[in-house]
């Protein structure tokens, strides 16, 4: 489900070619087949828009490293089916590094320190969860209490490893008014009563 991953420093180009070496390894096809890892989106309607959207990161300057449009896969033809994507360089006014993409593309985007990286998730309308690996400590306490997100993983990729721990997304990343998880999920089915009342010295509180 992560749709940017913004590079510090001297980590661009190590995890640039670390998780396109992973992206590539990625079996892609029908969910009920033996060792397939990855199935098709949801419609068509879903694959041109993830299309378009990587068209328009390609648009924008963007470099394909794994290019996933027009995948065919044998047998299945007429499914949905993307390859993962990764798009390298990707500027961070670009309007995919503000949309919830919802399908295999990776944008990656460059910082030269977190503080470049945090004002980027800042800028972002959406705040459902953000992720930092790092061997520093400092970095990890920054931002752990910065990061404008509702679910903060820290070398943890989905910050919710649990059904009750709370999905707490932020900003666009939240409708209503209670989370789905966790206590709000039981709030959420409960009634609550509020009782109101006054005794005088008149009245008895004998039942």
């Amino acid at each position: 489900a992560v749709s940017v991953a913004v590079t510090i420093g001297e980590a661009q180009k190590t995890f640039r070619d670390s998780i396109a070496v992973a992206a590539t390894k990625i079996r892609v096809g029908n969910g009920l087949d033996a060792g397939v890892q990855m199935g098709p989106v949801i419609s068509k309607e879903s694959k041109r828009r993830i299309e378009s959207l990587i068209n328009a990161g390609v648009g924008e300057g963007a470099k394909p490293i794994l290019d996933g449009r027009g995948t065919r896969i044998l047998k299945y033809e007429a499914g949905n089916f993307l390859t993962p994507t990764i798009l390298d360089g990707l500027p961070s006014t670009s309007q995919l590094a503000h949309t919830e993409i919802f399908g295999p593309v990776l944008s990656l985007i460059h910082a030269n320190s977190v503080d470049e990286a945090m004002e980027f998730l800042g800028r972002s309308p959406y705040g459902n969860q953000a992720s930092l690996f790092t061997t520093s400590g400092s970095a990890a306490r920054k931002f752990r209490y910065e990061a404008p997100a509702g679910n903060i993983g820290i070398n943890i990729g989905v910050a919710a490893p649990m059904a009750y721990f709370p999905f707490s997304g932020w900003k666009q990343s939240f409708f209503g008014i209670l989370h789905g998880q966790g206590r709000d999920a039981v709030e959420f089915f409960t009634e609550s009563k509020i009782v109101i009342e006054r005794w005088s010295r008149q009245e008895t509180r004998k039942f």
